[in-house]
């Protein structure tokens, strides 16, 4: 799993593009601020193991970044742009389910934006060094 984490002082979406014929269909964007963005890649290998054990360390991961950048607000967003390998979308989006509800119970904020879609994407992020974190788990 490749995940590219950055805070972001403002993030936006608007969806463009429905590119999974299975995805619900959505016609609204949303905005965000102050909070965790993370781009996430699930790949073929993690397949491997079961999903609790890649969502636990996914979502230990996200933690310990909020915590650097002390925030509460997490988003995740499937970017299959990481790595040349990827998972099923089967066992993509039960990882995404699994980790927002592990960090709702931590007490975190969350969101997910539309997955099987590509979006239209505004990112306001600030430069200091634990803003970006790029991470192979």
């Amino acid at each position: 799993m490749k995940v590219l984490v950055i805070y972001v002082d403002e993030f936006n979406y608007i969806p463009a593009q429905k590119n999974l014929e299975s995805a619900e269909d959505v016609t609204e964007g949303a905005t965000f601020s102050e909070s965790i963005l993370a781009f996430i890649q699930v790949e073929k290998s993690d397949e491997e193991n079961d999903v609790k054990s890649r969502e636990k360390k996914l979502v230990n991961h996200l933690k310990w970044t909020a915590r650097k950048n002390n925030c509460q607000k997490i988003i995740l967003h499937s970017f299959a742009h990481l790595a040349d390998s990827k998972a099923s979308v089967e066992f993509t989006k039960k990882i995404f389910d699994e980790a927002e509800k592990r960090l709702q119970n931590g007490g975190y904020e969350t969101a997910q934006t539309p997955f099987g879609y590509f979006l239209d994407l505004n990112i306001k992020a600030p430069g200091h060094s634990l803003a970006r974190i790029w991470a192979s788990l």
